[in-house]
């Protein structure tokens, strides 16, 4: 690949961007516009009600961000009207034919001016409601592919998927495509226009039960994991099944048995379709279908792994949500993570944001030739630079126990080196002793004292089916024993050091991380200063 000059490939481009106010979105604009002001135009898809809702988005999820401060400072006077000379926002949808665009003639003027498509709207959560998750990460990647293909000056589509699309095995993870129905334990069956038909039939059947909003919240929550990997095995059968038969008419259910049925419970279970939560089935789905529709575009699907804060630009440290691996550091900061669940030894795939935008762009020069093609690459660090979940243990408890949180109440929260749980029988042998029982003797109270201990019964209950439920989400990722191939990607970045003009402005090898380093003196005072609450 001789890939010449990235900022003369941007140079008068105009680029539509989808899910413009996710994380990875806005440093990929921001970037852009930092680096080639000369950029034609950006369109931003943004999920708005109407152009003023998108607007607002605009200012207050985007460039109002800290992450824009450095273009603010280089644009000066002139920031707002070199924002509104290069980005056009439109409300819109990406679950919908044309991407819920209502306006035609914007549609029309896109489809002749648009350069590059890059898709990063998604919904990340791992226990997202199914119709959801579907029609966002599955058939949201569809209907950007068919809008792709209408651009007539199109040179790249940049579809941004998860590593994690591999599911949970262990070994080395290769940089592979998914054939239409392909499944990742070989079980036969899976049909995406059938799992829209489910989705359908589950919703109809829990509307005639008088289900309320927050029960068909929690069933479509259990659809997605029962569909990404369990089937019955030796369980009751559902007295309305619509999951596991879709075209089965609903029948009238007793009054009052609404809620159970809204969220059935299950027996054994087994895997089925092999992918561990709601969120990586629908990616993998969402590849496939970019795969069938892309036609004859240069395709690009790129498979990021666990993001992290900014490297170094456009400034160390910047974070924004409570991604996979802050979530326990918040915990463990603010003294409400006692224990951690999994192997130590393992490895902790790791990529910061802005990594992960360099490599889109160097991806899009490389690829921008107007042949057909589709390339996957996974950008991650466990086959380069890997790091362990001990390390990050280490890092936690010397920055925390040098600059403790402090609560509340004004007063540092002490932190300690945590007990590690290394099995799942280990983790229930805990939660029986710890929770289980005290459970069980509370239930014989609250009976034996006419229901005085109801709330506190109940809300102890609560606590802990979520705390199962969390862990059972999570349980591939903390037992997770796989690399990421990479080797496209490594051609890409040899491509990059011998050919590209700006090799250095777009850097995207991890072997450059010193995790050390970049943990106590930049990731963590990120998410500190951005995302502690």
């Amino acid at each position: 690949m001789e890939l010449g000059s990235a900022l003369n490939f941007l140079d008068n481009k105009s680029i539509l961007v989808t899910g413009a106010a996710g994380f990875l979105a806005k440093i990929f604009v921001e970037k852009i516009l930092r680096v080639q002001p000369n950029v034609k135009k950006f369109y931003l898809l943004l999920r708005a009600a109407d152009h003023k809702s998108a607007i607002h988005r605009l200012h207050n999820e985007i460039i109002g961000k800290d992450l824009f401060k450095v273009l603010k400072e280089k644009c000066g006077k002139n920031f707002s009207s070199f924002i509104s000379e290069k980005i056009t926002v439109i409300p819109g949808d990406i679950s919908h034919e044309d991407l819920g665009i209502k306006d035609c003639n914007l549609v029309q003027e896109m489809l002749n001016e648009v350069d590059v498509v890059v898709n990063l709207a998604a919904t990340t959560n791992f226990d997202e409601r199914y119709d959801v998750a579907l029609g966002l990460n599955t058939f949201g990647a569809k209907f950007v592919a068919n809008f792709a293909k209408k651009c007539v000056k199109l040179k790249v589509l940049v579809h941004v998927s998860t590593a994690y699309v591999s599911g949970e095995k262990t070994g080395l993870m290769l940089e592979n495509s998914y054939s239409m129905g392909e499944t990742l334990n070989g079980v036969s069956g899976l049909d995406i226009n059938f799992e829209k038909n489910v989705i359908e039939q589950k919703l109809n059947e829990l509307r005639l039960l008088g289900a309320s909003d927050k029960e068909i919240t929690q069933a479509m929550k259990d659809l997605g994991i029962q569909r990404a990997q369990a089937k019955e095995d030796k369980v009751q059968r559902m007295k309305v099944s619509c999951w596991s038969e879709p075209y089965m008419a609903p029948r009238a259910v007793p009054k009052g048995q609404a809620k159970a049925l809204a969220s059935p419970k299950m027996g054994k279970l087994a895997r089925f379709y092999g992918w561990p939560n709601t969120y990586v089935f629908t990616k993998a789905m969402g590849e496939m279908l970019v795969g069938e529709f892309k036609a004859n575009m240069a395709t690009i699907i790129l498979r990021p792994t666990i993001i992290t804060s900014t490297f170094k630009e456009p400034f160390p440290g910047w974070a924004e949500g409570v991604r996979t691996i802050d979530s326990l550091a918040i915990g463990y900061a603010k003294g409400k993570l006692t224990f951690f669940l999994g192997d130590v030894d393992s490895v902790v795939d790791l990529i910061p944001a802005d990594m992960v935008v360099n490599a889109i762009i160097v991806a899009m020069v490389a690829h921008a030739s107007n042949q057909p093609s589709e390339t996957i690459y996974q950008v991650g660090s466990s086959m380069r630079n890997p790091v362990k979940y001990r390390s990050l243990q280490d890092f936690g408890y010397r920055y925390f126990s040098k600059k403790p949180w402090i609560n509340k109440d004004g007063k540092a929260v002490i932190v300690g080196k945590i007990r590690v749980m290394d099995s799942m029988a280990s983790f229930h042998r805990y939660m029986a002793l710890r929770y289980l029982l005290p459970l069980k003797g509370l239930e014989f109270a609250n009976t034996a004292f006419c229901h005085f201990f109801e709330g506190v019964y109940s809300d102890l209950n609560r606590k802990i089916s979520f705390v199962t439920r969390l862990i059972d989400i999570y349980r591939p990722y903390l037992f997770f024993h796989a690399i990421f191939d990479d080797i496209n990607t490594e051609k890409l970045r040899m491509a990059a050091r011998s050919s590209l003009a700006e090799n250095d402005m777009f850097y995207f090898d991890p072997k450059c991380i010193n995790w050390d380093d970049y943990f106590m003196n930049t990731h963590i005072p990120g998410i500190v200063k951005y995302i502690f609450k």
